[in-house]
């Protein structure tokens, strides 16, 4: 008996990191199960006609911040990924800076009830890594982590950054299991001190944000996690990557052989300095967006390897709480997971980049790096069907009021972007057609940590580690004490 497919998508151009092909696809179960010429796709219970569209794998982005629990009247597992089925983002990676924190094992538990409640797409979730929960790392990984995620600058939460000490520790143990830690390479003693210093002279202006946080602090966060990643062998990423300075120490690193990836963000690579009195509070994110000069650079990086991907910080807050008089009360991020596809598909459109690069930094380059290749990330047989359908001819203004956040503020508004995600597929269902939503698909995204399969872990001076050292001191100690 042949095999009935449940979707035949057909008369689209297929999109895969280094090459375009117009071919059909056939989805079953979820998965992908064939990608060939139309003659030769299996009868199916539903067609799809994607002639003059592209069809890429979907996007993945690493890098969300969705609020709850603790925060929901700015965002939730609900809203947020609705957002993200619109923006043809299929799987997302959430952060631990919420109330509570995802810190311990309950916390982690919590989470994923709630992202299992509401999802439209795929999800993991990162652990926190602090000072504070060493001790939880292990009930953290049992709990399912897509890896961890270490601030060492402040942002929204107000988690304290962790020691370098607390550093070490934490990687000595991470690396022996593989994962991936994620990091806000920022410099909390220098931006807390200039702050202070800069409010005390009476800067509320946007560009005291900036002051307060120069590249100097992205420089010597990533040279510093690259030197403990180096010794320890734990895996790391470099979030949201703003400058041209902190490059050299990521290049440095990857040419010494550290396990380092990294991303930018959209507004790093299209807003600057000379957007900062049009946005006002808007604007202020962590890292800052930074001087002209710092985006040829960015998109350079991207092109050469040295960068990895693009992810979008999605940090959702409502609009007055980004409306206020001083700079230091506006809170810092902006939604973004439903504005990155247009936004750098208008790129493709402009010819700075091309939809080749662009699957391969949202997609293939994600899924790799965090050890959901081939599972996810790329259009073949066997790939879980997480697909968009994009046209880069539909013109559109980007629309804060339309956007499905909680958060309707951001940089965009107004933007006018060619390319536009039009269906999103989520394991073969349409979490999004024509561009409308499709409500009932919440509660369909699934936990991405069971199908993570990340290389074996190569931990390095394992005798070193500070658990080895005092098990040698407890043992000696057992020597020497004679029982009685």
């Amino acid at each position: 008996m042949k095999t009935i497919a449940d979707l035949v998508i057909s008369g689209g151009t297929l999109v895969f990191p280094d090459s375009e092909v117009n071919a059909s696809i056939a989805v079953k179960d979820g998965k992908i199960i064939a990608v060939g010429m139309a003659d030769v796709m299996p009868k199916a219970e539903e067609t799809l006609d994607a002639s003059g569209m592209h069809v890429l794998p979907g996007a993945i982005d690493a890098h969300v911040h969705f609020r709850e629990p603790g925060y929901t009247h700015k965002e939730d597992w609900g809203s947020g990924t609705a957002a993200a089925a619109m923006g043809g983002v299929t799987t997302v990676f959430e952060m631990p800076n919420v109330n509570p924190p995802t810190g311990t094992a309950e916390t982690l538990r919590q989470k994923h009830n709630l992202a299992a409640e509401k999802a439209h797409v795929d999800f993991g979730i990162y652990g926190l890594l602090s000072e504070q929960n060493l001790d939880d790392l292990p009930d953290l990984i049992a709990g399912g982590i897509i890896g961890f995620k270490c601030f060492m600058g402040n942002t929204f939460g107000d988690l304290p950054a962790p020691s370098t000490g607390a550093m070490l520790e934490g990687f000595e143990y991470v690396a022996q299991h593989g994962y991936r830690v994620a990091l806000h390479a920022e410099t909390a003693s220098i931006m807390a001190r200039r702050q202070i210093q800069l409010e005390e002279a009476g800067r509320t202006d946007t560009l005291a944000h900036l002051a307060a946080r120069p590249a100097v602090v992205a420089i010597e966060a990533v040279s510093r996690a690259a030197v403990l990643s180096e010794w320890t062998g734990a895996r790391i990423h470099i979030l949201h990557i703003s400058s041209e300075d902190e490059l050299r120490p990521l290049r440095e690193a990857k040419a010494r052989g550290v396990d380092v990836s990294g991303e930018t963000c959209p507004h790093y690579l299209l807003l600057d300095t000379d957007d900062y009195d049009r946005c006002e509070g808007v604007i202020r994110v962590n890292p800052p967006v930074r001087e002209p000069h710092h985006k040829s650079s960015l998109w350079s990086a991207l092109a050469d390897g040295t960068i990895d991907m693009i992810a979008t910080d999605h940090a959702p807050h409502v609009p007055d709480e980004k409306q206020r008089d001083s700079i230091w009360t506006c809170d810092c991020g902006f939604p973004g997971v439903e504005t990155q596809m247009p936004l750098m598909l208008n790129e493709v459109a402009a010819g700075r980049i091309s939809i080749r690069d662009y699957v391969k930094w949202t997609a293939y380059n994600p899924a790799n790096r965090w050890g959901l290749f081939p599972r996810k990330g790329v259009l073949q047989p066997g790939t879980e069907a997480d697909i968009v359908i994009v046209d880069l001819n539909r013109e559109e203004v980007l629309d804060d009021g339309e956007l499905h956040s909680r958060a309707k503020i951001t940089p965009w508004h107004g933007r006018p972007v060619k390319g536009v995600p039009v269906h999103t597929l989520v394991r073969g269902r349409f979490v999004m057609r024509d561009r409308i939503l499709n409500e009932d698909a919440r509660g369909w995204g699934q936990s991405v940590h069971e199908i993570q399969q990340m290389p074996p872990p190569a931990p390095k001076h394992t005798e070193e580690t500070i658990e080895a050292q005092t098990k040698i001191g407890m043992s000696e100690c057992m020597i020497q004490s004679p029982r009685f």
